[in-house]
């Protein structure tokens, strides 16, 4: 009986969100990220060779304060998207002739896809 009247409280005092209405978490690391670990953290603001992977989509490309750039790269008008992230892991060169990320690219679409969406989340 006890129980009978505890589980409404109990129930009321469960943290419980629906599925669809969870906070969203990023994506699983892919293991094309090791190549951009290299030379890129997605922790705010620490640059290693490379600069933050955090918070780039949506970033305008060569606009993250604190990083030397490539006038290429600045004067592009790039904002970063998923389009714009799939072309330029593709082809960094090719997507903007000039840039100085030294890195062939990555052929592999699923590989990209999964880059890309990785890449999308880190908030």
């Amino acid at each position: 009986m006890r129980a009978l009247i505890l589980f409404p409280l109990v129930l009321a005092l469960t943290p419980f969100a629906p599925t669809g209405a969870q906070a969203s978490s990023p994506a699983p690391r892919p293991l094309a990220f090791a190549q951009c670990s290299s030379c890129h953290s997605v922790e705010p603001g620490k640059t290693v060779f490379g600069p933050s992977l955090h918070g780039v989509g949506g970033r305008r490309a060569g606009s993250l304060p604190g990083f030397d750039y490539s006038a290429a790269l600045r004067n592009s008008r790039i904002t970063w998207n998923a389009a714009t992230l799939d072309r330029w892991l593709a082809s960094p060169q090719k997507t903007v002739p000039g840039t100085r990320m030294p890195f062939g690219g990555i052929r592999d679409r699923a590989a990209r896809k999964a880059l890309v969406d990785y890449l999308l989340t880190i908030r």
